[in-house]
């Protein structure tokens, strides 16, 4: 399909913005103004929509998620404030058309339909204020990978506490389980310095994940196969001195990879981390970031 690329990125400084910019970090096109603290965002280049999660006040349960048309026309809520209460990474899933996002004071991965009905919970890691106030139960990352059947989301911790963890489970909710008492989740990596957003190369079969915190392990890009062959969980540092990581996306066509971090920076590299270069700077505090094709004519 013919094409030109594009990057949407969030900044969650500046009172709330969505801009896009060419992979080669030129022509920043402002789309959106005026968002909640926007942290999560998917791309649905074939239908022509950006979506993105509003985290509101993370003290309060005034979440949300919207969606714009590719040039910043008929921006809509299809989750109202509230229903979600601190949404973070946001992660359209094709094959079901479902997005997916992790909740992270809310202390749940949800999903819903691309128009935002069916909102569900696939996990909960606990409920209620004295829960909530045990930052290992928050939830922030989330993937989907639709060919091994399993939903991948990451549990940050406290800042630099070194009790981040990544776990996966099915995508749906086991019969006659509740998402608090699933009994098919996993722990594939304990003792993070403090793991965020989550991507899949689902050709390579690769994990992908950014780490804001600490050194040496934090303020990173990291990766892990998806089917280790002895069934042992083993990762590799990609990309190291980030200015606490947070946003990923992955082009496994170019062989490409999209870094932000909350310093400002956008990032490129190569997937396996070499060719490393920044594409912008000093543009206030980033979060999510998508890569898409858009079609022309």
């Amino acid at each position: 399909m013919a094409g030109r690329e594009r990057l949407f990125v969030l900044e969650a400084s500046g009172g709330g913005r969505l801009f896009s910019v060419r992979p080669d970090g030129s022509g920043k096109t402002v789309l959106v103004a005026g968002c909640r603290i926007p942290d999560g965002i998917a791309v649905d280049a074939g239908a022509g929509h950006v979506y993105w999660t509003n985290m509101g006040v993370p003290a309060e349960n005034d979440g949300s998620v919207e969606r714009v048309d590719l040039d910043g026309a008929h921006r809509t809520t299809i989750v109202a404030e509230g229903t979600t209460h601190t949404p973070k990474q946001l992660h359209l899933e094709a094959t079901d058309r479902k997005l997916y996002w992790g909740d992270r004071e809310g202390m749940r991965v949800m999903r819903c339909g691309l128009d935002g009905s069916d909102v569900e919970t696939l996990v909960r890691t606990g409920e209620g204020d004295e829960d909530r106030r045990d930052e290992t139960r928050w939830c922030v990352g989330a993937a989907v990978d639709p060919v091994g059947g399993h939903l991948y989301w990451s549990q940050k911790g406290p800042s630099d506490a070194g009790a981040g963890r990544i776990l996966r489970a099915g995508i749906a909710l086991p019969a006659g389980q509740a998402p608090d008492l699933r009994d098919d989740v996993e722990v594939l990596f304990g003792g993070l310095p403090e793991p965020i957003d989550l991507e899949l190369d689902l050709k390579a079969r690769m994990l992908y994940w950014t780490d804001r915190g600490d050194p040496p392990r934090g303020n990173s890009v990291n990766r892990a196969p998806l089917d280790p062959p002895d069934g042992r969980w083993t990762s590799e540092i990609l990309m190291t001195h980030l200015m606490e990581g947070i946003g990923i996306a992955l082009d496994p066509d170019g062989d490409r990879m999209y870094v932000t971090d909350l310093g400002g920076s956008v990032y490129t590299a190569a997937l396996d981390g070499s060719d490393r270069h920044e594409l912008l700077v000093v543009q206030g505090n980033l979060t999510g970031i998508a890569h898409a094709v858009l079609r022309t004519a």
